[in-house]
């Protein structure tokens, strides 16, 4: 008995994996035709959309309707403000959110969703610019909107070929085609998109060492011929396993870590300066630099505390333990 059920287990193991390599092929093959039939097209889509002194409107019905609400997430995330406007919601009144300086993309695998109808005349009537991303350029939607991308006419990957699955992945690509497109030609950059990105892990990632260092009264300082019971005086308070040490012009010469204390201690250590046992140009960190970079210097110098300079004078410290608790990693 348990060798029979062991036996069916393997084959429906055969047929599980025999189904999702078709699936896979059969969506690797439509991604190949949508990127072979890529034109001149896809320009014109991209010039009207920066050109656009409004927003990108993505419409469309069913898994279309999903497929554009990702799409103008990613848009407005990486600087080219978009909304997705559903299009039943459209017919009761949301239409008045899309303005003459908008442009719309309307998204539709047959090209005869019934459901678009209201928004296709709306822009009409008030010279809106539309894009269809449909299959059948002939369709209704491809003979009302400006530009046409076209989406290969490749089937679906569904055994019944009727549930959208190839169709809304080339839909998918193809808008992160207009989604990369349009970050290469605002110059959007890590900062930008770490504006749009405070939350998260793309936000911690994201921060910079000024979001996070210690500053003011929080940074052990000392001047450098300071003793050594004021060193330790001076960290014990400060709790964060160093202190920094400057001249007279308030620039930073040295730092000494609570490891370093333990390397030197001796009997005699209360009775040294600071400047004769303190680590002479220490390295040190720029507010603007990445927190994400901070953490390979550390590793990489095997070090747990960084001054942040400017103008040679500390501006800040920050401790490993810092990045790490902001789920910089």
């Amino acid at each position: 008995m348990t060798v029979m059920l062991e036996k069916e287990i393997s084959v429906q193991e055969s047929l599980d994996k025999n189904c999702a390599i078709k699936t896979i092929n059969m969506e690797i093959d439509t991604i190949t035709k949508l990127r072979d039939s890529l034109d001149s097209t896809l320009t014109k889509a991209l010039d009207l959309m920066q050109s656009a002194r409004g927003r990108i409107i993505i419409t469309g019905m069913g898994k279309s309707g999903h497929i554009g609400k990702k799409i103008a997430a990613s848009l407005a995330s990486t600087g080219t403000p978009s909304f997705f406007v559903h299009p039943a919601e459209a017919s009761h009144g949301d239409l008045g959110m899309i303005t003459e300086d908008d442009v719309v993309i309307a998204i539709s695998n047959s090209g005869e969703s019934k459901e678009l109808v209201d928004i296709l005349n709306y822009c009409k009537r008030f010279g809106i610019k539309l894009i269809a991303i449909t299959k059948n350029p002939e369709s209704s939607l491809g003979k009302a909107c400006d530009i046409v991308l076209k989406l290969p006419n490749n089937g679906e990957a569904c055994p019944l070929g009727l549930a959208p699955t190839s169709s809304t992945t080339a839909t998918l690509v193809l808008g992160d085609v207009l989604t990369t497109a349009m970050i290469e030609r605002s110059g959007f950059s890590k900062e930008d998109f770490n504006a749009r990105h405070p939350g998260g892990k793309l936000g911690s990632i994201l921060q910079r060492v000024s979001d996070l260092m210690h500053t003011g009264e929080e940074m052990p300082i000392l001047e450098e011929h300071s003793d050594m019971q004021h060193v330790l005086l001076e960290m014990t308070s400060k709790r964060l396993g160093c202190v920094g040490f400057i001249n007279s012009n308030g620039e930073l010469t040295g730092m000494l870590t609570d490891g370093d204390l333990r390397r030197c201690l001796s009997p005699q250590i209360l009775e040294e300066k600071a400047i004769n046992i303190m680590t002479k140009n220490p390295k040190t960190l720029s507010k603007d630099v990445m927190a994400s970079e901070v953490i390979k210097i550390m590793h990489d110098k095997k070090i747990t505390n960084m001054f942040v300079i400017e103008d040679k004078k500390p501006i800040g410290v920050i401790h490993i333990h810092d990045l790490l608790n902001n789920g910089v990693a």
